[in-house]
């Protein structure tokens, strides 16, 4: 078992350059099957959800080729099954848009409940809404979902709830349908933004995605031979941006589109950071005092995203005076606070609301991340803290971060990955 050994307590000084968006790259690798022809992506992060999503493709018949560490070719012409391996896609939850891409080009897929990361109830019925709208016939049996259809029939789509997992996944299995698919209610992520371009790079005829509305022209085929790059990562940047707050640091982000960040950003110079715009695809944040107490709400883009919500929590946790957490996505992601507080921290989570009482500073303890996000936030505790931190479980981390250990290292943190 690996685990990440910590010594804080260290400012981060230097530059961090971000990698490719995992929540992009998960949906892109699956909307190459809608292709009977290749493509190469670029920028992909070298995590461990992009290697599964990889594998699982190669089960079914497409053959990748590695150009470079970031680089891939995905030739999906000789595609053999629409049966994704059950074994692969209950490990990580991105497995459901495999749904939508083989549905769209093969009019059958078979794929297993998705799995993930540990937050609550988190139900596919919206996808299986939209898959039905369009004229498929979807059932969910043996812990495996199957879908058909002799045809898909564009159709009007209102999301009851602001979904991105349903809103990529039916502009999967839109884009050859007959007619034109109008999505209500859509959600407006940067990597919904980033799916919809590379698809249209493909030849689909989509338009509207940032926006609430969707509108996808189906069309007869799709180009092939094209090359895309995938967008930075907003997430790994928002947290190396709570992590420079957090350690009373100076660090310069690169790679990042600094537009996608202005909903972390606010929260953070709110809090007394500094940040600034360097132009092109770079900002510097920095902070050598106490943060300020506030308050954070969750909420879909372009609001504070959940997926840094621990990360901005370790921030508070040693800020001034009392601040509040109130998570509207996930009910289980105040997970981490537990281990936050062996650490020192003050905080009381209930449902979905936790309260930061800001301590002096935190101190090593051995902690254990309950999901990919929370393992972020314990490392930059970890930096943070006076002694020795130990961080446990690892799979978590490396899922959607790439050499998390090497960039922070490359910052100033004393971070090390030890082998027991």
């Amino acid at each position: 078992m690996d685990k990440l050994v910590i010594t804080g307590k260290t400012p981060l000084h230097g530059e961090v350059t971000i990698s490719g968006a995992k929540n992009a790259a998960v949906a892109i690798l699956p909307a190459s099957l809608l292709i009977n022809g290749f493509c190469t992506i670029e920028n992909l992060p070298n995590i461990s959800d992009v290697k599964l999503s990889c594998t699982i493709l190669e089960a079914l018949g497409a053959k990748i080729t590695w150009i470079s560490e970031h680089a891939i070719t995905i030739d999906s012409r000789n595609i053999t099954s629409t049966s994704a391996p059950l074994d692969l896609t209950s490990k990580f939850r991105a497995s459901y848009y495999l749904i939508g891409a083989l549905l769209g080009r093969f009019k059958s897929a078979e794929v297993g409940m998705p799995g993930g990361c540990k937050l609550g109830a988190r139900p596919i019925d919206q996808h299986i809404k939209g898959f039905e709208a369009l004229g498929a016939t979807v059932d969910v049996i043996q812990g495996k979902i199957s879908a058909k259809a002799d045809d898909l029939v564009g159709s009007s789509i209102y999301m009851d709830i602001v979904s991105v997992g349903a809103t990529i996944n039916i502009m999967l299995s839109a884009v050859l349908a007959k007619g034109t698919t109008v999505i209500e209610n859509a959600a407006k992520e940067p990597h919904i933004v980033d799916v919809a371009n590379f698809l249209n790079t493909m030849g689909a005829d989509i338009r509207g995605a940032g926006t609430d509305v969707i509108k996808i022209n189906g069309v007869e085929k799709l180009n092939s031979g094209f090359t895309y790059s995938v967008v930075p990562d907003q997430i790994e940047a928002g947290t190396f941006m709570c992590a420079a707050v957090a350690s009373r640091g100076d660090l310069i982000i690169k790679n990042c589109i600094t537009k996608h960040l202005d909903c972390i950003s606010a929260k953070l110079v709110e809090m007394g950071a500094t940040i600034e715009d360097l132009g092109g695809d770079c900002l510097r944040i920095y902070c050598d005092k106490r943060p300020s107490k506030a308050t954070v709400k969750t909420s879909p883009y372009p609001g504070f995203p959940t997926d840094l919500q621990s990360q901005i929590g370790v921030v508070l946790s040693t800020s001034e005076g009392t601040s509040i957490i109130n998570e509207s996505i996930w009910e289980s992601r105040f997970q981490y606070t537990e281990e936050l507080n062996k650490m020192g921290a003050k905080i009381t989570a209930q449902g979905k609301t936790a309260i930061f009482e800001g301590v002096d500073e935190l101190y090593g303890a051995p902690v254990y991340a309950s999901d990919l996000r929370a393992g972020a936030a314990l490392i930059i505790a970890g930096i943070c803290a006076n002694g020795t931190t130990e961080v446990y479980n690892l799979e978590h981390i490396d899922r959607g971060y790439e050499n998390i250990e090497e960039k922070f290292r490359k910052i100033g943190a004393k971070i090390e990955r030890i082998s027991e």
